[in-house]
């Protein structure tokens, strides 16, 4: 088993708060990898934006700009 940054339980009250009656293990533990792979991508453009800006923070606009290809 991987580790993970983000937590299980969020994910099970993520399925929950969308409507799902019932949630299953493996489907609370896909949804933690396809968002955890998701921020990855983000993140990696978001430290790209700032270096090509000649900045070492992270800025929320950075953040923002990386995830629209994304939303």
């Amino acid at each position: 088993m991987k580790s993970s940054e983000l937590g299980i339980s969020a994910m099970y009250r993520i399925l929950k708060k969308s409507g799902a009656d019932r949630v299953s293990d493996e489907s609370a533990e896909e949804l933690r990898d396809i968002i955890e792979n998701l921020a990855n991508k983000i993140a990696k453009s978001a430290v790209d934006m700032a270096s090509h800006a000649g900045r070492k923070t992270i800025k929320a606009e950075d953040v923002k700009l990386a995830s629209k290809p994304f939303i």
